[in-house]
């Protein structure tokens, strides 16, 4: 398993970029990072579960921080939302088995801060769309791509009310994806 952080156009022209490589057994690591072009630093983890989290989960702060830029909160709001985020991911984590090192390195942090500050990500444009008042239809076929957050969302708050995991962003982003306006959720969110 391996997970990003790295804009793949920014691989292509083989700027420098790091990566980790998640696997069970080292030894498979050792042979597979071999593969790769001397301007990827690979690093190795054994937690595949908080690597899948974290890879799902940031799509879902991707869309908070799409939000965040698209209703002009300032960067101040947008550090805490994504700090905040980095927490409530590594709770929900921590509830299935996670380490929770991997949220503070590449794989949850790492992603997370690219993911959520880059409108070449789906997500991040979603939340940016939801902030300009489009439908997550119109918003989805502009896109002409899957943006993974939607559905994770569902996902997310669903787990969270079954394993009583406080998840106030991810809960926030599912409202507003089934129609919350998020100038509501904001209020709400500072409220809690």
């Amino acid at each position: 398993y391996i997970s990003e952080p790295p804009f793949a156009t920014e691989v292509i022209k083989g700027l420098p970029c790091a990566l980790v490589i998640k696997k069970k057994k080292k030894k498979i690591y050792e042979e597979f990072s071999k593969f790769f072009p001397n301007f990827i630093k690979t690093y190795y983890s054994s937690d595949v579960i908080g690597a899948e989290i974290a890879g799902d989960y940031k799509n879902v702060l991707a869309i908070a921080s799409g939000i965040c830029e698209g209703l002009n909160l300032g960067k101040n709001a947008q550090a805490s939302l994504i700090s905040r985020g980095l927490v409530e991911m590594q709770r929900f984590g921590k509830h299935f088995g996670a380490k929770k090192m991997t949220f503070l390195g590449l794989s949850g942090a790492g992603d997370l801060f690219l993911t959520a500050n880059s409108t070449m990500r789906r997500n991040f444009r979603v939340g940016l769309g939801l902030a300009k008042n489009k439908s997550l239809k119109d918003i989805l076929d502009e896109l002409g791509e899957v943006a993974e957050g939607v559905k994770t969302a569902s996902a997310i708050d669903k787990l969270s009310k079954k394993y009583k995991i406080y998840t106030p962003i991810a809960q926030e982003v599912k409202l507003i994806l089934d129609g919350k306006n998020p100038k509501d959720s904001l209020k709400d969110l500072l409220k809690n």
